[in-house]
């Protein structure tokens, strides 16, 4: 098989014999309507759909042949397509905007041979991209005889690339670039009877830019369960399309077909894009799997975009509070361009999906769509909050094989190696309550990184909350912390709240561990373990 990796071309794929997951039958589907906004997170292939829509509006039948299109499209009519590509191009300077939509407009003037709409009084071709565009569509309309098709690829590129910056000149740039765009998605309202098909992509849904009110409402098809695998890949795709390389990387790997869907499941599956929760792998992790026949984090490794490194930096200890929790769905659609409520930003950028619906409060139950996201997410996040000195991959290694081996002296000395090398600027110098945040978000984190086990934080049992609970195929931990207090008093605390009771007939051996944080060195000051029921171990 040949894997279309960075190919964002229709006819590319296609003339080329590169492997292609078969969705045209929902292209097609989608082509009935006639405006739609679609938002989804960074390499899922909305530039793939927006190229093969332009090859089927543009009537390229020669490419869709053998495809399920093929049965369903007996006409294929050629229309005068328009394509934006906000990629494209420096948006954060005073005039990048508008010139990159000029020279889009002025492009399709000179394939169709239109002459552009004429500033009054001056004899030259207007500089206001909203007359430009408004006169290129009713002209290709009267030349062609034909609806005019307007593709718009990553829309809100021009936005994000400046919000949350802290500079002055990039606010008023993000001002002036929604005020641009509102008055060029004015233009469809104006001009509807001469358009065919509008399709809007983005990663997020603007509700500042006020873009859907200048025209039509679209249908915001972001959530819709008839286009919810429209892009990605479905379980039944994975494994009737890649049902070779699969089998080939079993034999690599030394383990059966099925451990290895179940590896690419947990890994790479989990997106949910309805209420229907049918799921979704990543696919651009999954190509990149089956070209390298090799594990890896691919999506997450790319990189984080520059927008969420700042949004992050500025809600930092907020991010994980999101996770496990039911939200309205207004919550996570629009998003406001700013840090007071992060988590549309965060959901629609691929690091959180819809884990499960309540149906009866039409709630949301939000959460890290699979482990490359989870442990990717939350080693950027210990990294940038508390800045080791040590690598943290290294590090969760280390730790793993401890937990792993049982070996409870080793699991408290990276504990403490770690947090000792944590940088003294990050620790809060505030009063009480931000060094109990900076504590409990600390150890959260810590404990999240070292999740390949099943890992329970702030656990509820019959008698009140375990700090985190860690189960391995061999042995159990259950910790208990204190902030300034002792460790005697945690490991206390597990006795009289009876938390090991729920595992007294688990035959993995048990480990009830206290241990005291000190908020003067910000590292463990104490450490005691209990055996279930054994003598009682110490370390200071």
């Amino acid at each position: 098989m040949r894997y279309p990796i960075g190919i964002q071309s229709f006819e590319k794929i296609r003339k080329g014999g590169f492997v292609y997951v078969d969705k045209t039958d929902l292209v097609y589907k989608l082509a009935q309507g006639s405006v739609y906004f679609l938002a989804r997170p960074r390499r899922f292939g909305k530039s793939l759909l927006i190229d093969t829509l332009r090859c089927y509006f543009e009537g390229r039948r020669d490419l869709f042949d053998g495809l399920k299109i093929a049965e369903l499209e007996t006409e294929w009519w050629q229309y005068p397509v328009i394509y934006f590509d906000f990629n494209v191009g420096n948006k954060r300077t005073a005039t990048g905007l508008n010139e990159y939509i000029l020279g889009v407009i002025s492009k399709y003037e000179n394939m169709y041979g239109i002459v552009p709409f004429i500033e009054e009084g001056t004899g030259k071709p207007s500089l206001d991209a909203t007359l430009r565009f408004n006169h290129l569509l009713e002209q290709l309309y009267e030349k062609t005889g034909r609806q005019v098709v307007v593709l718009i690829d990553e829309y809100d590129k021009a936005l994000l690339d400046l919000i949350e910056t802290g500079n002055p000149a990039d606010e008023q740039q993000l001002s002036d670039n929604r005020e641009l765009l509102k008055g060029l998605f004015s233009v469809f309202k104006a001009t509807d009877r001469y358009l065919r098909f509008v399709m809007l992509t983005g990663i997020t849904k603007f509700s500042q830019v006020s873009m859907f009110s200048g025209f039509n409402q679209p249908d915001d098809i972001t959530l819709s369960p008839r286009f919810d695998t429209l892009l990605g890949i479905t379980e039944e795709e994975l494994h009737r399309v890649f049902a070779e390389p699969i089998s080939e990387m079993a034999d690599g790997m030394g383990l059966t077909e099925d451990e290895v869907k179940e590896q690419l499941k947990q890994r790479y599956d989990g997106y949910h894009f309805s209420s229907r929760l049918i799921d979704v792998y990543n696919p651009f992790s999954i190509i990149n799997v089956m070209a390298n026949e090799e594990m890896s984090d691919y999506w997450f490794s790319t990189g984080t975009p520059s927008y969420m490194e700042r949004l992050l930096s500025k809600c930092q200890e907020e991010v994980m509070a999101y996770t496990g929790q039911y939200y309205a769905r207004q919550t996570f659609i629009d998003y406001k361009a700013d840090t007071e409520m992060p988590l549309p930003m965060i959901f629609q950028s691929g690091y959180l999906t819809i884990k499960d619906v309540n149906r009866e409060f039409n709630s949301y139950l939000l959460d890290y769509p699979n482990n490359e996201v989870k442990q990717g997410m939350v080693t950027l996040l210990a990294n940038n909050y508390l800045q080791p000195k040590q690598d943290t991959k290294a590090w969760v290694n280390d730790m793993v094989q401890a937990m792993r081996k049982g070996d409870t002296e080793l699991v408290r000395r990276l504990f403490t190696s770690f947090l000792a090398e944590t940088p003294y600027s990050m620790r809060p110098k505030k009063d009480q309550k931000d060094r109990e945040l900076y504590f409990h978000y600390t150890f959260y984190l810590l404990m999240r990184l070292i999740s390949c086990y099943t890992v329970y934080t702030e656990k509820q049992l019959s008698e009140g909350r375990a700090d985190c609970i860690v189960e391995t195929p061999k042995y159990i931990y259950i910790f208990e912390f204190k902030l300034d207090g002792t460790a005697a008093e945690a490991l206390q605390q597990i006795e009289d709240r009876g938390y090991a009771k729920a595992y007294e007939a688990d035959t993995r051996a048990l480990y009830k561990i206290g241990a005291s944080f000190s908020s003067k060195t910000d590292t463990v000051e104490e450490w005691e373990l209990r055996v279930k029921n054994e003598e009682l171990k110490i370390t200071k």
